[in-house]
């Protein structure tokens, strides 16, 4: 929801604009003075508009203008002018810097329109908490078993996935639904800059254990869930190691980790028994290619997350844009279909979404043998992506697809592709 700043000497005419602007889902806020204006620019958030009238008790709309530049504030600024023969309009516009002007006398009708023009939409930003979002697959039954079934017990536990497949939220899941959910919980990501607990200088130990050390105290009785173990340096597993096995800490243990982390113990980069120390039950996620009957289900509830939280009426996907949603192999997983889920659903201009709607990120790191997919249909819905993003120029689609043009030209060919 917009916010648009009314700074207007006119107390009824701020109401008046006001209610137009709440009744076209805005939030206006109305002052009566630069000096007023100047204190709720600064809290202004970013897609904000602000109207001013010419003059104020304390200096005109040009002189305001001038302070917003001058600060630095890049609001698109609309002026209120009483008529637009009057010579304050033209300097207001040429030389003032406003953006746009309405006339007074036609604020019920130029408003609401002309606010639109220039009222850039907030970006919605959704973020996974740690509930499990809702799947159906068999695969995700199996994994809900699991997680009430390792609950069960105090065992340290690993959750095997890639990255944005949701492991997150299954080691959440494991505490809350333990014993220990009413003692404390800490999280610590292992690939931060620093294990930043508490330091004690008295102390004779190491730093590094000190910090470590001071997370378990923390979590006395409880858990700590260590996001990507992966990425521990070898210092901060040895110190890891010594203190489970040295001190047996009251404390629950639940990492998350990629499928890496498997290889490493092969080869010595990780200390396996801290990992088998540390994994005494695990959990291996799917990944979301593995799992595409579970699409549906939780594009819908992005949906509803995102209807809810923009005020805006609920989207949905229709058979083309869930087929398509299937087909991409989704290398993001659940953090990847979220975004683009949410980016088709602001940019959809209807209120069912279709294949049409959906951008996938071809961004990806591409090289010519990675094209040739066992994946068919994937394959050919990403060329005709690129076709469809260039207007079906051959050149820039194979640019695009970084592959030769020849090699595009034999694809389309191959899969009898045409424009529609």
């Amino acid at each position: 929801m917009n916010k648009i700043l009314i700074v207007d000497a006119s107390v009824s005419d701020i109401r008046v604009m006001s209610n137009l602007l709440s009744r076209a889902g805005y939030a206006p806020l109305g002052v009566e003075s630069i000096e007023a204006g100047k204190v709720e620019v600064a809290k202004l958030p970013p897609g904000a508009v602000v109207i001013t009238a010419m003059r104020l008790p304390d200096g005109t709309a040009k002189e305001f203008i001038n302070w917003l530049k001058t600060e630095g504030f890049g609001f698109p600024v609309i002026a209120i002018v009483d008529n637009l023969g009057n010579m304050d309009a033209i300097d207001v516009m040429r030389g003032g810097g406003a953006t746009d002007i309405i006339q007074r006398p036609a604020i019920d009708k130029q408003l609401v329109e002309t606010v639109g023009q220039y009222a850039k939409a907030e970006h919605v930003v959704l973020t996974l908490d740690n509930q499990l979002l809702p799947r159906k697959s068999d695969a995700w039954q199996k994994i809900e078993k699991k997680i009430q079934a390792i609950a069960a017990t105090n065992a340290n536990a690993i959750i095997f996935g890639e990255c944005g497949s949701g492991k997150e939220q299954v080691a959440h899941q494991i505490y809350l639904k333990s014993s220990r959910e009413q003692k404390p919980h800490t999280v610590i990501e292992a690939g931060s800059a620093a294990f930043i607990g508490l330091h004690d200088p008295a102390s004779e130990r190491s730093e590094l254990y000190n910090r470590i050390k001071s997370y378990f105290h923390k979590a006395a009785g409880g858990t700590i869930i260590l996001k990507n173990v992966h990425l521990l340096s070898f210092e901060k597993q040895s110190v890891l190691l010594h203190i489970l096995e040295t001190e047996h800490p009251d404390v629950r243990v639940i990492c998350t980790a990629e499928p890496e982390l498997m290889k490493m113990v092969t080869e010595k980069t990780f200390r396996p028994n801290l990992f088998f120390i540390l994994r005494q039950s695990d959990i291996a996620v799917p990944s979301l290619k593995e799992t595409t009957e579970d699409i549906p289900e939780i594009a819908d509830f992005f949906l509803k997350r995102y209807a809810a939280q923009t005020g805006k009426p609920r989207k949905h996907l229709d058979a083309s844009a869930i087929k398509a949603l299937k087909l991409y192999p989704w290398p993001g997983n659940v953090r990847e279909l979220k975004d683009i889920v949410l980016f088709a659903a602001f940019h959809a201009k209807e209120d069912r979404i279709t294949k049409s709607d959906i951008t996938f990120n071809l961004s990806e790191p591409l090289t010519v043998n990675e094209l040739n997919l066992k994946n068919e249909e994937w394959e050919k819905l990403k060329i005709v992506d690129a076709l469809d993003r260039c207007d079906w120029n051959q050149t820039q689609a194979a640019r695009l697809l970084n592959i030769s043009r020849t090699t595009l030209s034999y694809k389309i060919k191959h899969y009898r592709l045409r424009r529609n």
